[in-house]
């Protein structure tokens, strides 16, 4: 439950040195070092009298292509998998025609090309901002691409992350994928005034292992060079400590994670009740050695960059490679629409997409997508000799849980479940449990939809913290409602990562936690410190 003398996020409160301030933590661990702010964007000069209209086309058009090449080229040279496919789907949207077009448009209007560039983006992010949801999140990506077009069409280098040539903090208002995907290794953590706990800067930090503090009223007041300390778990962070200080948190975090690193083995609670603790990947590069299995594999990531949706052969191998390379799979079918938009899908805009067509209800108006990806997971489990389960997003009733159920069975897919992401589900658990086998919770949307609030709105963030008594209780209805039903229930929302969460989750009757692979230490040896009467009694039970 929320801890009622933790202090509230923004605040100057007491801490480990002169004073510190209060984030949402959204990827653990604790590092420090000089704190050294993001560049800000380039500065668009005063507009000038086009002479040449066609001169000014052409530095639009090299301009985007210099930055599709830059995020292609930062896509290939990642190791991440997850952040790979976040710079090609940012590529794909600065390589977006109608972008192009329009902004040539305003150059025929009398616009020299950064300001054609500069508008067009801008009417393109309050289009974004202004339908809600997924595409409101993406609308902050378009200020990125805005930033680094812009730069390039005054010849300009792209705005980055700062190298100064020795450790340090860095700070920012938001980062967007591409600073937060070409980190390098001088950064010790990052600490923004902006995001949420679902934003691409917390999830790629995550799964590069880096302290992260969102959300942090008045960290842009402090000055460069002030030494910091960052707490990405309680979301502190301590300001002006000394040198020593500073080494002292660095070399305490280097050994929990040397200690951390070399534990190993199945999840389970201090008195041996196991508990899954297993991966979230977007495909077979996002594995790892020795891992009980995946919780969720979201298969959008195989079509996030398409402009057709992959065939049925494409997609049968790709699912085969995660079947074939581990013994448990839970498949997660296309979980899209149109607060996800793909242009195969050639949805129409809606108003609020976030309540609108999105993940089973695509299948509403496009069954043949549906269709396609589960003959594909047969066919995938077929030849690899697997049975993986397969489950459905944004289930909402138990007519459509029953009717997924169905045509997964008939194609002989034998564990079928679905996510509960929305109030109703988890109101039905039990009603929905007799239709399936398993439920699994994500609590990012769950969070969203039970408080009605953004989740990349950062001045709310405080109601998208999982530990909110509202959200556990309607996890511990799931669980409750698996328990009478002998079906397993999971959790796979960023939640199911937080080792200080786990043991509560384990308390009110979850069977699994599926996360990012480099947070299944933590939560493992946290696990392993309690036995589950001690978890029940943190859930409250």
């Amino acid at each position: 439950m929320p801890d009622p003398d933790r202090p509230d996020r923004g605040t100057s409160v007491a801490g480990p040195g002169p004073r510190s301030l209060m984030g949402l933590g959204v990827s653990p661990g604790r590092s420090a070092g000089p704190l050294i702010r993001m560049a800000g964007p380039p500065a668009l000069p005063a507009p000038r009298a086009v002479a040449d209209p066609a001169a000014e086309v052409a530095t639009i058009a090299k301009a985007l292509e210099a930055v599709v090449t830059d995020l292609r080229r930062r896509a290939g040279e990642t190791t991440d998998a997850t952040a790979a496919e976040i710079l090609d789907a940012l590529a794909m949207m600065a390589d977006d025609p109608m972008l192009r077009e329009e902004a040539e448009q305003h150059v025929h209007d009398g616009h020299d090309a950064p300001h054609a560039l500069d508008t067009a983006f801008t009417r393109h992010r309050e289009t974004l901002a202004a339908l809600g949801g997924y595409l409101a999140e993406r609308a902050a990506d378009l200020d990125d691409l805005r930033h680094r077009a812009v730069a390039a069409a005054l010849g300009l280098p792209m705005p980055g992350v700062p190298s100064p040539g020795h450790p340090y903090v860095l700070v920012a208002e938001d980062l967007s994928p591409a600073d937060t995907a070409g980190l390098g290794g001088e950064v010790r953590a990052l600490v923004t005034s902006l995001g949420g706990p679902t934003s691409h800067t917390a999830i790629l930090a995550r799964g590069r292992g880096l302290p992260a503090v969102v959300a942090c009223v008045g960290i842009l007041d402090v000055p460069d060079g002030t030494v910091v300390s960052v707490d990405g778990g309680t979301g502190e962070i301590g300001l002006g400590l000394t040198p020593e200080a500073a080494a002292e948190v660095v070399d305490g975090d280097r050994l929990e994670r040397e200690r951390l690193a070399a534990s190993g083995g199945p999840g389970r609670t201090a008195d041996d009740h196991p508990v899954k603790l297993l991966l979230n990947i977007g495909s077979a590069a996002d594995l790892r050695p020795n891992c009980e299995g995946v919780g969720l594999f979201r298969t959008e990531f195989l079509f996030l960059d398409r402009r057709q949706a992959p065939g049925f052969e494409e997609q049968v191998a790709a699912y085969a490679e995660v079947f074939a390379a581990t013994g448990h799979v839970v498949v997660r079918t296309l979980d899209a629409g149109t607060d996800k938009p793909l242009p195969f899908l050639g949805l129409p805009a809606e108003p609020n997409p976030a309540l609108g067509v999105r993940g089973l209800r695509v299948d509403r108006v496009l069954p043949a997508v549906l269709d396609t990806q589960l003959d594909a997971i047969a066919e995938a489990a077929r030849v690899t000799g697997t049975a993986p389960w397969v489950m459905a997003p944004m289930v909402t009733t138990v007519a459509e849980a029953a009717g997924f159920a169905g045509r997964a069975r008939s194609r002989g897919i034998t564990r079928v479940g679905v996510m509960v992401e929305v109030p109703a589900a988890a109101l039905q658990a039990r009603e929905l449990l007799a239709e399936v086998d398993f439920l699994s919770i994500g609590t990012n949307d769950l969070s969203q939809y039970t408080f009605a609030a953004d989740r990349q709105h950062s001045g709310l963030a405080d109601l998208l913290d999982p530990r909110q008594p509202a959200l556990l209780r309607l996890i511990a209805m799931c669980a409750e409602a698996g328990r009478a039903a002998g079906k397993p229930v999971g959790v796979c929302g960023e939640a199911a990562g937080d080792p200080l969460l786990a043991p509560i989750l384990v308390g009110l009757g979850v069977t699994s936690l599926s996360m990012a692979a480099v947070r299944v230490p933590a939560v493992r040896d946290e696990l392993a410190r309690h036995t589950l009467d001690e978890c029940r009694r943190l859930a409250g039970g």
